[in-house]
C-alpha cells in the first residue's frame, strides 16, 4: 500500500513540476516530459505490471487536464511503461545507460505516434520542421532530465523495497 500511495505521490509531483516550474525553464517553448521517464523508470525497475499502470495514470491526468483527445495519452503512456517494463529482467542498478536509451526511445516513439495521431490526420504535414524544431530537442532535454531524476526514483524504489522486505520478516506477521 505504501508503494502505491508513493508511486501516485511521484505521478503528481512530476505532473505538477511538468505543468510548472519546467515552463519557466523551458527553451522555446520546448520542455522535458517528466511523467514519461518516470513511466520507463518504473516499468524498468518494478516491470510490466507497475510500468502499465504507472503509464496510464501519468497519462490520463495529462488527458484530463490538457488532451485534446481524450485517452489518447493515457493508452500511449500505458503501452510505453508496458513496453518498458519487459526490459525488468536486464535492470542493472548502478547503469544509467539502459534508462537513457529506454527514455530516448519512448520519447521518439511518442513524440513520433503523436505527430502521427495529432498533426497528419488533420493534414499538418510539415513532418521535417516538427521534428528538427520539437522532436528532437525534447528528446535531448528528456534525456538530460534522466540523468537526474532516474537516480532519485532509483534511490526511491530502493528503499521501499528494503522497507516492504523488513516488514515481510517482521516477527510480528503469522506465517
Amino acid at each position: 500500500m505504501r508503494r502505491r500511495i508513493v508511486t501516485f505521490v511521484m505521478i503528481l509531483i512530476c505532473f505538477i513540476l511538468q505543468s510548472t516550474l519546467l515552463n519557466i525553464l523551458s527553451f522555446g517553448g520546448i520542455k522535458p516530459n517528466l511523467l514519461l521517464v518516470l513511466t520507463v523508470s518504473m516499468g524498468l525497475m518494478r516491470g510490466k505490471h507497475t510500468g502499465l499502470w504507472v503509464g496510464f495514470i501519468s497519462g490520463l491526468i495529462i488527458d484530463i487536464f490538457f488532451g485534446n483527445l481524450f485517452g489518447f495519452n493515457a493508452l500511449l503512456y500505458m503501452y510505453i511503461g508496458y513496453i518498458n517494463g519487459n526490459f525488468y529482467k536486464v535492470f542493472y542498478d548502478e547503469d544509467i545507460k539502459i534508462p537513457m536509451f529506454l527514455v530516448a526511445v519512448s520519447d521518439m516513439a511518442y513524440s513520433l505516434i503523436f505527430y502521427l495521431i495529432q498533426f497528419a490526420f488533420r493534414e499538418r504535414f510539415d513532418f521535417s520542421a516538427y521534428f528538427i524544431r520539437i522532436i528532437l530537442p525534447e528528446l535531448l532535454y528528456t534525456v538530460l532530465f534522466t540523468l537526474i531524476l532516474y537516480k532519485l526514483f532509483y534511490i526511491i524504489n530502493k528503499k521501499l523495497t528494503a522497507n516492504e522486505l523488513e516488514e515481510n520478516d517482521s516477527p510480528w506477521l503469522l506465517k
